[in-house]
């Protein structure tokens, strides 16, 4: 029987892993997700858990655990924040390039220096060209919703790829709210049973992991692991209109607020779309044609898709929680950027950096950006493409 709950971010993460009981969790704890640690660890010694939890030395040796246990068959987790997902960059390339269906949930967190343990997106921006498939919540709910199905999606026979769920440091990881738990009947049917493409203790089949691949077919065998990120974007499409079907919360790459007869449009992740979508109902409210979209699936991303949507508004403003040193814009809008450029007729495009280290974001800011986009929307001119929320300069 579904019960609704009153949980942090982590707890619904730790939740959810009790529903899917994997048969190995590897984590050292980080803040901010060090809670997610905890629970789990008290779970198992509850009874709560059967598969085996290992609390290694750093978070280099728990995705090295990840690794082998993924290679030997098992169902595998982690999570980890900033400073902790920077120490597995060396392992998430290998986790992606075996084709590996680890979950990690990423508690996101500025990286240093200086040292900042609050949230922003940098962790997992950085961690973008690794492979992984990368989901982001809004709030708890998201966050418990997102970690389950992505199992679904990471151990889908056509895209055998890791997935990172990111839920944003202290804004969602620390603060409590009512979260729908599922049965846990119902999720372990929605799982279903792993079935792994391979594995180390089935002697039967001749496999290598690990090979030496110099010039001869390290460039073939790269291009072949690219597939499994390619056949994403359905499988992601399925898995979340049948999670929707099975507990009535449907997910896609994105949901749009109040975009269809908007003129101009907001693009943000996690849980700054909150805000924003307070924001654009006290501006529909005023009668300026703003509307959001929060995007939720940023690898792969979904470029046609996003591109359709937006193509025919006047201006678009893209929230980044990160900067790219030395680009010319931040990684969300590099990305729709490239999206829109094959259209003839597109919207203007324009970028802000906000809540670097958990500086806060509100609605103030939102519509500040809103009202800047129908002067671009009016005047077909853009004076500032780049720019920064709540800075002081």
């Amino acid at each position: 029987m579904r019960t609704k709950k009153i949980l942090s971010g982590n707890e619904a993460i730790a939740e959810a892993v009790r529903q899917v009981d994997p048969d190995v969790m590897a984590a050292y704890p980080i803040t901010p997700s060090t809670k997610i640690v905890e629970t789990i660890a008290q779970f198992v010694a509850d009874g709560l858990l059967s598969g085996e939890f290992v609390c290694p030395e750093s978070e280099h040796s728990a995705m090295s655990v990840c690794i082998g246990a993924a290679a030997a068959g098992g169902r595998v987790m982690t999570a980890t924040a900033s400073q902790g997902l920077a120490l597995m960059w060396e392992m998430l390339y290998i986790a992606a390039a075996l084709r590996l269906p680890i979950v990690a949930a990423i508690a996101n967190r500025a990286l240093s220096a200086p040292i900042n343990i609050h949230g922003d997106h940098s962790d997992m921006m950085g961690a973008r060209d690794s492979g992984w498939i990368q989901i982001y919540s809004e709030n708890c709910q998201e966050a418990y919703d997102n970690f389950i199905q992505a199992f679904r999606i990471a151990e889908h026979p056509e895209v055998a790829t890791p997935v990172m769920v990111g839920l944003d440091g202290f804004i969602i990881s620390h603060s409590m709210e009512p979260v729908w738990v599922e049965d846990d009947a119902a999720v372990k049917e929605f799982l279903g049973e792993y079935q792994p493409h391979y594995s180390l203790l089935d002697t039967s089949r001749q496999i290598t992991i690990g090979s030496l691949d110099f010039t001869d077919y390290y460039f073939e065998h790269k291009r072949s692991q690219l597939a499994g990120i390619e056949k994403a974007p359905q499988v992601i499409l399925e898995v979340g209109r049948e999670f929707g079907q099975k507990f009535g919360r449907t997910y896609g790459f994105f949901e749009e607020y109040r975009l269809e007869d908007a003129e101009v449009a907001i693009i943000v992740l996690s849980s700054a779309a909150g805000t924003g979508k307070e924001a654009v109902d006290r501006l529909r409210e005023e009668g300026l044609p703003v509307g959001l979209l929060k995007l939720r699936v940023f690898r792969p991303f979904p470029f046609k898709e996003l591109a359709e949507v937006l193509k025919d508004k006047k201006a678009v403003a893209v929230l980044d929680r990160c900067v790219t040193p030395g680009a010319e814009t931040a990684p969300v809008a590099t990305e729709v950027k490239a999206a829109l450029f094959a259209y003839e007729k597109r919207p203007f495009v324009v970028n802000y950096v906000y809540g670097l280290g958990g500086r806060d974001i509100k609605i103030e800011h939102f519509q500040e950006v809103a009202r800047k986009l129908m002067e671009i929307a009016e005047t077909n001119r853009v004076e500032q493409p780049f720019g920064y929320l709540n800075l002081r300069e």
